[in-house]
Order: C-alpha cells, then sequence, then structure tokens
C-alpha cells in the first residue's frame, strides 16, 4: 500500500478519534509521491495532494522540506508547469521555508551565470527572497562570498542588503496600541504544568495534539468565547495573585498558549503559532519569560495585587504574619485594556493602571517586530558577516548591547563568568549586573521530553551540526525512563538517532552499541561541567550546577545554543548567601536548603529577594554532588540561577570526581565521533592545573561586588527536619503550592498519615543512597522488624551510583528489603497503578518527580525528597481529598514510610543516631578577592 493511502488513513484516525488536523508532513518519501499525484493531472488525490503540498510540510532541514523546495526550484526553472503553482508563488513559498534547502534552491537560482541569457528573470526574484532570509549558515554564506570574490554583482547586492540588515529595518514595526481583554488562568503562581502537563509529554511534538492540554477544555472554550466578543483583542492569560510560569521554561507551555491566543507564523506552516501575551500579579518566571520571548510575545508584570499599609505605613499582617495584599486594579476576567507600547503603559479606557516598560525594552521589541528572538540572533551575525566581506562597518541598525561599567567596584561571580564569555563587547572595562551581552556556551543539555521540540527547532532554523565552540552537550533519556512503553519506543530512539547525528553525546546509543542510560540529565551535566566558569544551558528549570552558572531554558533556546553555541541575556542581578553557626548531628543539609528560604523570606518581611536573580552561595566546603542540593533547589526558591562559590582544594575533588564519571561514559562506549567526553577530560586537567599552580584558582566574588541582597543563614537555628508544604488547604488560594510554606517536623505532630514516600530525582545524591543502607543497617543491629507502612519509591539518579553502592555492598542490603528491583533486560511496559508497602528499587531516572509516567495514588499524601509540589505533578487529586507532594530529605521520607505517618521529632532523633547525614561546615574565611579591574578572578586573600 502506498504511503499517501496510509497517510489517509491517519488523517481520517485523527479526525474520528481525535478531532484533529492531518500531521504536519515531514517526511520525503511521501511528499514524493504526492509531488507525483499532483504532476499528475488526471490523479483522483491530486487536489488534496497540492493543499498538503503547499499548507501542510513542515520547512527547515526537515527531510520533506528537501524535496518540496526541490520541487518548488523545477517549477522556477520551467522544467515542471502547474497552472495552481506560479514561479513567482514558488518564490513565496519557498521564502517561508526558513533556511535549510531553500536556501540552497535560492543561493542556485540567485547565483545562477549572470552572462547567460534570461538568467536575470530567475536571479533578480531568487535574491529579493534571499534578502529577507536571516537563518543562513556556514556554508550558505561561504557560497556568497566566494561568488562576491568571483565578481558576481547579484551576490553583492545580496551582501549589501545583509550589511544594512535589511531582513529586519524592513519589516514593519509593532503596533502603538494593542487591545487586550483578560483571562485569568489561575490564582496563585502558575505553574507551566498548567500550560503543558508533564503527564503529556509524549505529545509535545504534535503540537495541535499537545495543545488540547492547555488548562482545561472548559478555559479553552472560555478563551474562544472571548476573541468571538473581542475579535480585535488579544486574549491575555493571567496569573491572579501569583507568578506566571513558575516551574520549568517548557516551550510547549507557551506554544500551547500561542497556538490558541497567538497568531500564526505562516499561512503555509501548519500550528507554528507566535506572539501570545501572559501576565502575572508578580510577572513572569525568569526562564519562562525567555521562552516568551522567543516568540516575539509580550510578558506583562502587572503589580495590580499591593501589600495594605495602616495609618502609620507600617505592612499588615494576617494570623501567619505574612502580608495583606489589596486590589490596585481589577484584571477579572473580560476585561478590555489597552497596551500603549510608545507610552510603555497599560490602560483601562483613558485610566494609566501600570507602567510595562521592562516588557518593551529594546531588546524585546526587536524580538516582537522579528516575530521571535532567533530571526534577532542570526540576523546580527548574517549583518556582522556581510559587513566585514564587503569591508564596510556595519550600520547600527539593532539596539545597541547595553553595557554597564560602574568605575571602583568590584565583580560579583556572574559578573565574572558572564565577562569572560562575552563577545562582541565594545566597553574596554568589565561589566557590571544590567548589561546586555552574547555571551559564549560551554556545556549544553537537552532532556527527553523536550528533546523532540528542541529537533524541531533545529530543523526549522536549518541547523545540521552542533556549533564547534560548544565543549559538550548531552541528551538525556531520565524523564521517560520508569516506563518503556509504546510512547517512549516510539520517540525516543528517533530523538537519540537526531541528536547523536547532531553532535551530542547521547543517553541511548541509536546503533545499541552501549546499555540504555537514563542518568537524570542534571547529575550529568553536572558532572561534565568541568570548569566553574563555564556557562551551562539546559533544556530543564534544574539545570543548576555546582560549577559555573547554569540557566534552564527552553527546548527553543537550547536549539539555538545548540546551534550557534551562543545565548544573548542581561547580567544578572546576585544575592549573596553564607551561613553562620554549626549543623548539629541530627541535621541534614536538605533541611538548611529548606531552612535558607524560610530565613530568607522572614529577613526580608516575606518579599524574595532571590526571584529573577542568581543566588551566589558559599557552600565552598562541599564537594560538587551534595552542593548540588542547594543550587538545584534554587529553581524552587524562583531564583534565575544559583553560583556555588568553592575553595581551592574542594573544586579540585569535584574536578577530580568529575574525570573519573567521564571516564566511566567513555568506557561505556558513550563517547561520539568528535571525542567530546575526552575533550572534556583535557579541560578538566588543564583548570586542575590553573588552580593547583595558584595561576587561576577556584571562582570568587570581588569582596567590593555589589549584591542586591545578603543572607546571612543560621544554623544554629535549624533545631529539627524541615519539609516544603503544598499548603493545599490554605485560605488563600495564590498561597497554595508555592514553596514557601516551609515547616519544621514538630508542626504535625507526629499524627499526619503518609501513603507514599519517594525518595529519587535531581535532589539527592549517593550519600542518600548510603543513608537509607545505614538505617536499614541499625534496624537489624538493634533487632527491629524492618516493614513499610506505607510504600517507599527508591531511584538512584545515576547508573555509576548503583555501580557504586554495589561495589561497596550498600546495594546488596538495600536489595534485601526491597518488594521489587529494576530489570533493564526487562524494563516496566505501563505504569504502575498501584502501590504495596514494600520499598520499590526502581530504574535511575526521574520517576515520580516528573510526573509524566509514574504517579502516586490519587488524593494520596506524599514525602518525597524531589522538587515539585505542584497540584497534580506527583500526585492528582480526587473529589474527596486533595494530593498533597511534601519535600522532606532522605531520613525523614524512609522514617515516615516506615512508620505509616510524620515522624515525632524525638522518633526522628532515634532513627538517624549514628548515621552519616549530609553534612555541611561553612568556610572559615569568605572567598572573596580583590577588584583588579579584570573579569577574571585572582587569588585569595
Amino acid at each position: 500500500m502506498s504511503l499517501y493511502i496510509e497517510y489517509l488513513k491517519e488523517i481520517d484516525s485523527r479526525k474520528k478519534d481525535l478531532a484533529l488536523a492531518p500531521l504536519p508532513i515531514d517526511g520525503a518519501e511521501l511528499l514524493s509521491e504526492i509531488i507525483a499525484q499532483i504532476k499528475d493531472v488526471a490523479n483522483e488525490h491530486r487536489e488534496d495532494s497540492l493543499n498538503f503540498f503547499i499548507y501542510n510540510t513542515l520547512p527547515g532541514t526537515t527531510s520533506a522540506a528537501g524535496v518540496k523546495a526541490t520541487f518548488l526550484k523545477e517549477i522556477i526553472l520551467g522544467e515542471s508547469v502547474l497552472a495552481e503553482i506560479t514561479p513567482t508563488y514558488a518564490f513565496e513559498l519557498l521564502s517561508h521555508m526558513k533556511g535549510g534547502p531553500s536556501i540552497d534552491v535560492l543561493l542556485d537560482l540567485a547565483l545562477l551565470d549572470p552572462t547567460l541569457p534570461d538568467n536575470a528573470a530567475v536571479s533578480k526574484p531568487a535574491a529579493e527572497v534571499l534578502k529577507t532570509q536571516v537563518f543562513l549558515y556556514d556554508a550558505d554564506t561561504a557560497r556568497l562570498a566566494t561568488a562576491f570574490k568571483a565578481g558576481n554583482v547579484i551576490a553583492k547586492d545580496i551582501l549589501e542588503s545583509y550589511a544594512k540588515a535589511e531582513f529586519f529595518t524592513k519589516l514593519p514595526e509593532i503596533a502603538e496600541k494593542i487591545e487586550i481583554v483578560t483571562y485569568i488562568a489561575g490564582e496563585g503562581d502558575i505553574s507551566t504544568d498548567l500550560l503543558s502537563p508533564g503527564h503529556q509529554a509524549h505529545s509535545r511534538a504534535d503540537r495541535e495534539l499537545h495543545g488540547q492540554c492547555l488548562i482545561t477544555p472548559e478555559a479553552q472554550a472560555e478563551i474562544q468565547a472571548l476573541q468571538v466578543k473581542h475579535p480585535n483583542a488579544k486574549v491575555m492569560l493571567i496569573a491572579e495573585k501569583g507568578t506566571m510560569g513558575v516551574g520549568s521554561s517548557r516551550m510547549s507551555g507557551v506554544n500551547n498558549v500561542a497556538l490558541i491566543a497567538g497568531k500564526k507564523a505562516s499561512p503555509y506552516v501548519p500550528f507554528i503559532n507566535i506572539a501570545p501575551v501572559v501576565a502575572g500579579t508578580n510577572g513572569i518566571a525568569p526562564i519562562f519569560l525567555t521562552t516568551v520571548d522567543v516568540t516575539g510575545g509580550i510578558g506583562l508584570d502587572l503589580k495590580n495585587w499591593v501589600k495594605k499599609v495602616d495609618a502609620t505605613g507600617n505592612n499588615v499582617v494576617d494570623d501567619n504574619g505574612d502580608a495583606v495584599l489589596e486590589e490596585a486594579y481589577s484584571v477579572a476576567t473580560g476585561t478590555v485594556l489597552t497596551i500603549d507600547t510608545k507610552a510603555q503603559k497599560l490602560y483601562n479606557g483613558d485610566k494609566e493602571l501600570v507602567d510595562v516598560s521592562s516588557a518593551f525594552t529594546p531588546q524585546k521589541v526587536e524580538f516582537m517586530k522579528a516575530g521571535g528572538s532567533y530571526a534577532v540572533t542570526f540576523g546580527k551575525k548574517l549583518q556582522t558577516f556581510s559587513a566585514e566581506t564587503l569591508g564596510v562597518e556595519a550600520p547600527a541598525v539593532y539596539a545597541a548591547s547595553k553595557e554597564i561599567s560602574h568605575e571602583g567596584q568590584g565583580l560579583t561571580a556572574v559578573e565574572k563568568i558572564f565577562n569572560r564569555n562575552a563577545v562582541g563587547v565594545a566597553s574596554e572595562t568589565p561589566l557590571h549586573a544590567g548589561s546586555n551581552v552574547r555571551v559564549t556556551v560551554n556545556i549544553i543539555g537537552s532532556q527527553d521530553t523536550t528533546g523532540p521540540m528542541t529537533c524541531q527547532e533545529l530543523e526549522a532554523m536549518a541547523a545540521s551540526t552542533i556549533s564547534p565552540i560548544v565543549d559538550g552537550a548531552y541528551q538525556s533519556g531520565c524523564h521517560t525512563a520508569s516506563v518503556w512503553d509504546d510512547k517512549a519506543k516510539a520517540n525516543i530512539p528517533k530523538l537519540m538517532s537526531f541528536m547523536n547525528k547532531f553532535g551530542l553525546v547521547t543517553a541511548r546509543d541509536p546503533k545499541g552499541a552501549y546499555l540504555p542510560m537514563t542518568d537524570v540529565i542534571h547529575k550529568v551535566l553536572n558532572d561534565i561541567t568541568v570548569d566553574d566558569r563555564a556557562i551551562i544551558i539546559g533544556g530543564d528549570s534544574h539545570t543548576r550546577m555546582s560549577k559555573g552558572v547554569a540557566f534552564g531554558a527552553d527546548s527553543g533556546t537550547v536549539a539555538i545554543a545548540l546551534a550557534t553555541g551562543e545565548a544573548a541575556m542581561p547580567i544578572p542581578e546576585s544575592v549573596k548567601v553564607t551561613f553562620k553557626g554549626h549543623m548539629q548531628d541530627h541535621v541534614d543539609f536538605r533541611d538548611v536548603v529548606h531552612a535558607t528560604q524560610m530565613q530568607m523570606l522572614k529577613q526580608f518581611g516575606g518579599e524574595n529577594v532571590f526571584q529573577g536573580r542568581v543566588i551566589e552561595v558559599h557552600i565552598g566546603t562541599l564537594l560538587a554532588d551534595q552542593a548540588f542540593t542547594f543550587t538545584d533547589w534554587s529553581a524552587e526558591m524562583k531564583a534565575k540561577a544559583s553560583i556555588c562559590i568553592s575553595e581551592d582544594d574542594t573544586l579540585v575533588q569535584s574536578l577530580e570526581l568529575a574525570k573519573n564519571r567521564i571516564q566511566i561514559m567513555i568506557n561505556k562506549g558513550m563517547d561520539n565521533q568528535a571525542k567530546t567526553l575526552n575533550g572534556l577530560i583535557a579541560i578538566a586537567d588543564k583548570r586542575i592545573d590553573g588552580i593547583k599552580s595558584g595561576t587561576s584558582p577556584a571562582l570568587a566574588p570581588d569582596d567590593t561586588a555589589k549584591y542586591y541582597a545578603e543572607v546571612v543563614v543560621d544554623l544554629d537555628a535549624i533545631d529539627e527536619p524541615m519539609i516544603a508544604d503544598p499548603d493545599v488547604n490554605n485560605e488563600d488560594v495564590s498561597k497554595r503550592y508555592t514553596h514557601d510554606a516551609i515547616r519544621p517536623v514538630s508542626y504535625y505532630k507526629g499524627s499526619k498519615k503518609v501513603d507514599l514516600g519517594f525518595v529519587g530525582s535531581c535532589m539527592v545524591h549517593k550519600g542518600d543512597m548510603q543513608i537509607i543502607a545505614q538505617m536499614l543497617r541499625n534496624m537489624e543491629a538493634q533487632g527491629q522488624k524492618i516493614e513499610f507502612k506505607a510504600p517507599l519509591v527508591v531511584a538512584p539518579p545515576t547508573y555509576n551510583i548503583v555501580d557504586e553502592l554495589k561495589a561497596e555492598g550498600d546495594w546488596e542490603i538495600l536489595q534485601k528489603y526491597s518488594g521489587f528491583e529494576f530489570d533493564d533486560a526487562h524494563p516496566k511496559g505501563a505504569a504502575r497503578t498501584k502501590y504495596e508497602n514494600i520499598m520499590y528499587l526502581e530504574r535511575p531516572g526521574c520517576n515520580l518527580c516528573m510526573g509524566n509516567q509514574e504517579k502516586a495514588e490519587p488524593g494520596d499524601t506524599v514525602i518525597a525528597t524531589s522538587t515539585r509540589l505542584f497540584q497534580g505533578r506527583v500526585v492528582a487529586d480526587t473529589a474527596e481529598k486533595k494530593g498533597e507532594s511534601l519535600l522532606g530529605s532522605t531520613p525523614l521520607v524512609v522514617l515516615a514510610t516506615m512508620l505509616g505517618r510524620f515522624p515525632t521529632l524525638e522518633e526522628y532523633k532515634s532513627a538517624v543516631e549514628g548515621i552519616n547525614l549530609t553534612k555541611f561546615t561553612p568556610p572559615t574565611h569568605e572567598m572573596t578577592t580583590k577588584f583588579t579591574g579584570e573579569a577574571v578572578p585572582i587569588k585569595l586573600v
């Protein structure tokens, strides 16, 4: 049977079962059959085939795009003649194909020998289309440069247009007035899980299908009703009394919002929408805002709820000591407002509501004008190349990079990293926070539930290989590790094959040369980051390494970093975190992490000074594995990133450990053709030499650096396990699921029932697995009966940890008391829906934390070491009871499952006596350097 007939069957099934349109075409074989039917004027499928060819073929570097571009070239050259597609129309279709094969064809046509007759009729219109394109790569620009040097006048004309950036300057300006109608998507912080649920991750590459999971079907109907009622307004989705897009970047979340409330990017590309408008009382989460920029959208900080003050000017607080908020102005669903982009104000009629200038910086306006940040990034590179090739100075077309330098002011750690990695900087003095810069990216991570979208983004921007300036990049398999079901079998091998060919180190070898690896992406990135001055970009909000500075990003930002080796962003402000006092024996470092958030909020009257900023945390005595527990949690603190200020000796130990783990990956056959992993070991060796010689010590801020705020955490004040509680029954809906309700275990008085415990995710390390083994051994030695009154799910983050535990004897005791152990030869084919009161030793990976495969039973109360406590993530609600995901340390989770309830403080202390918990001792001196005016750290004082 023909591929086309199979495609028709699929179309019929999608329409009948899912009410969906035909799946966009990305394969060359199917499109070749469609083209053959188009050429056959008597073919019964010809009309539909024309529509599929014109309107339903994916552009960029898909194999279908290559076939489409070739056929359009035939039409332009007169080799094929169609009444429906004239040469002029063929040029228009090429102009919407965004690079790759379409650029090859346009260059072929534009650079035809000008001395031959009739070539001008083809080359000139081809050149005019090329002048509108920005997704050109080295091979494309090299062809132009070669033709120009050979005297080709068309090539010169194209380069002159590029040097003037006419692809940008000739675009229409953004509208001065944008009418919007409000839709409150939720009250309180809105997680990106609401916009793109984790359990629907398998469908993200199918944009129309995935769009159906946005919020609820009822919400989608309400948004569509608003569009009908207000046809001239854009629907703005709002997080009322909260922050929009917390938790992760989720390109799929922005895609879903754009699909229902944005505008079509091209009439010839299905289900690619751009320019949504989103807002929050407390603005937009930083990494989600980057995703909005990718689509040329608008993200507003509404500030429509403010702290209530009394007659004396003091904040009014409630019974819990939290500030009482009052409404400054209403954004109730259906309110029609106007954004004045010139005045940068939000209005209700003639009444000014709030300044929104932060959403309309010169750079953000450029993203809106260009249809997204990618076009600006590529446009700048193309303009620079063309001007250099012509030997002219490029005119100032784009907004000048904001370069801020304060004389006499030292540098924070993040400022040092940005200065070290900055490119194209005009300033001769070091840059400070607020500067906008392009930076080289050293390490990049793509994870498996967003990876298929990253592949689509790479294809759309016509990228075919990783940038040579990237030190290392990794494609994980951890988010789909728990269940090797039909969806995983269909998606993951295809993803790994694409990324392996693109140049990444992949968790699964598409050729089957090494065993499946499902190690948690953040743990792998933490190991392959071998320079504390590196910049890391990863497709997950928990890309927050304890070496260098790492930024969680959407799938598109990951794609552009892979393709160009660069990212563009402002240098963020920093908050300094130091510690005093001593940890008590029964306290785990995870408790310190939670207490940091609680003490910070208390110190600043409820203001989260971490939000949108980089936390520079002085935990230099902890190895990278343990320090990662803090940097990882900074996502829940709503920080933009986190930097661990390490001591020299500790950093060397961390780098040696990283080298060992990279070597294990090499031994397992995971290195790629470019020998990336071997290259990382060489980088680590060079960094170690610099530290040991004293020529380049561990990264540290200058002692004259300026911080937004400084937080001092009192270790002496932490006397018991600290738990992050979703506070599901708080009368104020906006205060539920925020990670801000940090409570001591005594709050629960030993009576809160536990239905399931989970030890796993990126928040645990080898020491956590050893703690479980120690607890079991202690109970054996004391003659206690070891039983679980609630299920305990244990998922080590990496295979390395499992191998080390086996070698050291700890895995044996875990096996002894487990009722289930993973088997890679026979992985689970379906998600578990019921749990017994046993310990489950699950495959390394994200497991329950992700919520896309495994979940607790609906309505359960879960105590977990993971990071997410958002509604529905780990556990769904029932009609009778809300599901709860409380977060705590490993020993607390284990003990709670053995008791079937939260322990009392006395029970907890008894259970952990003599156990080596994760400990931390503050450095004996501050890790700072003297400011020298240089952008690199110098010797410690």
